[in-house]
C-alpha cells in the first residue's frame, strides 16, 4: 500500500474512529485500525464488537492496500504533526511507514486477516433525520437510562415514532426522560432500544453535523450512515416499559418559575446536601411560599427561597437532588413547570410552552 493523504481530513477520521476501537486485551486485533486503500479512497474501520465504524477519506493512491495498525497509536501520532500537511503511508513487509516533510516513523503492523467483519446492513429501507436533531434527540434523555442495570432494555434509550414525532425515552425506573423530534417522514421501524453506551459515542461521532442521517434496521443491527461515515450498533432485544401509564394524568399542586432562579438555588442547596442527596421541596400557595431545604448533619442546613407562582395544594416532598436536576439541560426555555400529584407520586418537570419534552422524577421516602 502507498497512498498520499491531507493531514487534516486523516486526524479527524483516526479520532472519530479511535473512539470505537476495542481495548479488549483477549482480542488485541480490536485495538486496530483497518486501512483499506482503493480507488483513490481510504476506508478506516474499527471495532468494539458492539459498535463499528467506516469512514471514508479521499486520498491518492499509488498502490492499493490493506493493512491494520495499533488505533491509538497512530491516531495520537497523526494529531501531534503540527506543521505538516501531507502525509505518506507506506507498507514495507510488517511496517507501515509514515513521512511528511520533517518526519519518517515506521509502525508494526497487526495481522489484518484477524479483523472482525463490520455488518453491512442494507439501505433499501432507510429512514432519513437532520443529524443534529438525532444527536439532540438522544442528548435530551441519556442520562436518565440506567448504567450497567441487570435489565439491559433499562440502560437503553428507546426510540419510536408517534404520528409526526420521533419519540426518545429513558428511564432508570427513578426517574424517567422523554423528548419528541418533529419529523418528515415516518420511519419504517416501530421502535428500537440503542445501548446506552453506544448512544454515547453515536453523540460523540455524529455532533455537530450538518448532514442528514440516514438510518437502517435489521435484526439486532442498525446502521447509520452520514457523509463518509457508516456506523453499525447493536440493537438490544426486549420491552421497554410502558411508561405512559405512570405520568399523572392531574396535578394538585404547580410552580412555575426561572429556570435559572431554580439552577442558582439548587446550587446553594447542593452545597448542605447529605450523602442520600436529597432535598425537600415546599410549597405553599397560601402563603405563597416555595421553598428548598437541605440538610447535612455534619455540616449543617439551608433553606433557600425562590421566586415562583403557585397553585393548589400545599406540599413537602423529598427528591434525589441529581435525578432532580439533570434534566435541566434539556429544557430550553426559560421558564419550568412542576407539577406534583401528591406524596406518592413523580413530579412532572417541562418548560413553559415547551411540549416536546417531559421528565419525570419519582420522590424519595419522607423521612
Amino acid at each position: 500500500m502507498k497512498i498520499e493523504c491531507i493531514k487534516e481530513q486523516l486526524e479527524e477520521a483516526f479520532n472519530k474512529a479511535d473512539k470505537i476501537a476495542g481495548k479488549n486485551q483477549t482480542l488485541p486485533i480490536l485495538s486496530g485500525f483497518y486501512l483499506d486503500a482503493r480507488q483513490n479512497s481510504l476506508v478506516i474501520k474499527s471495532t468494539n464488537l458492539d459498535l463499528g465504524i467506516s469512514i471514508t477519506v479521499p486520498v491518492k493512491v499509488t498502490e492499493p492496500g490493506i493493512v491494520v495498525v495499533p488505533a491509538h497509536i497512530i491516531s495520537s501520532f497523526i494529531s501531534s504533526l503540527s506543521n505538516d500537511r501531507n502525509i505518506t503511508l507506506t507498507t514495507k513487509d510488517q511496517v507501515l511507514e509514515i513521512k511528511t516533510k520533517s518526519t519518517k516513523t515506521n509502525l508494526k503492523i497487526l495481522p489484518s486477516e484477524e479483523f472482525p467483519i463490520i455488518p453491512e446492513i442494507g439501505d433499501d429501507k432507510n429512514f432519513s433525520i437532520p443529524a443534529r436533531d438525532f444527536v439532540f434527540g438522544i442528548r435530551s434523555v441519556i442520562y436518565a437510562a440506567a448504567v450497567g442495570s441487570i435489565k439491559p432494555e433499562l440502560s437503553s434509550i428507546s426510540i419510536t415514532h408517534e404520528g409526526e414525532f420521533l419519540v426518545f425515552a429513558a428511564t432508570d425506573s427513578f426517574r424517567l426522560a422523554e423528548k419528541k423530534i418533529r419529523i418528515k417522514k415516518v420511519p419504517h421501524f416501530k421502535q428500537i432500544l440503542v445501548p446506552q453506551k453506544n448512544a454515547q459515542e453515536i453523540i460523540k461521532i455524529f455532533d455537530h453535523g450538518e448532514e442528514e442521517i440516514s438510518i437502517s434496521i435489521e435484526e439486532h443491527q442498525m446502521a447509520l450512515r452520514s457523509g463518509g461515515i457508516y456506523l453499525t450498533s447493536r440493537i438490544v432485544e426486549g420491552t421497554f416499559p410502558d411508561y405512559r401509564q405512570i405520568i399523572p394524568k392531574e396535578s394538585t399542586s404547580t410552580a412555575t418559575l426561572l429556570k435559572q432562579d431554580l439552577i442558582n438555588s439548587l446550587k446553594t442547596s447542593l452545597i448542605f446536601s447529605d450523602t442520600f442527596n436529597q432535598l425537600t421541596l415546599r410549597l405553599s400557595p397560601t402563603g405563597k411560599i416555595f421553598e428548598i431545604e437541605s440538610k447535612n448533619a455534619t455540616v449543617g442546613e439551608s433553606v433557600h427561597s425562590v421566586d415562583a407562582v403557585l397553585e393548589g395544594q400545599d406540599i413537602s416532598i423529598n427528591v434525589n437532588h441529581r435525578y432532580f436536576t439533570d434534566c435541566f439541560q434539556s429544557i430550553t426555555s426559560d421558564s419550568i413547570s412542576l407539577s406534583f400529584s401528591g406524596q406518592a407520586k413523580p413530579i412532572v418537570v417541562r418548560g413553559v410552552s415547551d411540549t416536546s419534552f417531559l421528565y419525570l422524577v419519582m420522590p424519595m421516602n419522607q423521612s
